[in-house]
């Protein structure tokens, strides 16, 4: 199990807070996971969109839940909007980051193009 991952699990917070202040902390866990920045407004500016920026090719859009949880609805919307994003921002890729909750890891949730790239890129490293 990697480092990432367990600090991730470990990670213990309040209850009682607020939506946001669940959401700012897997977009900052995400950010130091991916080596991104968190973006100021998320989404509520003009020209930058996204919960983080990683590198100059990743716009990356975070969703959790607020209590620790079996399920997550998954909406197809968060992907649209991502896509169309990324392209405003000339992002090569996007991703959408879920959390079972605070407690829960991250899941990175990727288009199939996507997927493709980085299997052919893992066999060249081989």
């Amino acid at each position: 199990m990697s480092s990432l991952f367990k600090k991730s699990v470990d990670r213990v917070v309040p209850e009682g807070k607020s939506t946001r202040y669940y959401s700012s902390l897997q977009e900052k866990a995400v950010a130091k996971a991916t080596k991104g920045k968190t973006v100021v407004n998320s989404g509520a500016t003009a020209f930058v969109k996204g919960d983080v920026l990683s590198g100059d090719d990743w716009l990356i859009e975070c969703k959790t839940k607020v209590k620790d949880s079996e399920s997550i609805t998954v909406k197809k919307e968060w992907f649209t909007k991502n896509q169309q994003e990324m392209a405003f921002m000339d992002k090569d890729y996007s991703a959408v980051v879920i959390s079972f909750g605070p407690n829960q890891p991250n899941y990175y949730i990727i288009d199939e193009l996507t997927f493709q790239e980085l299997l052919d890129y893992q066999k060249g490293n081989k």
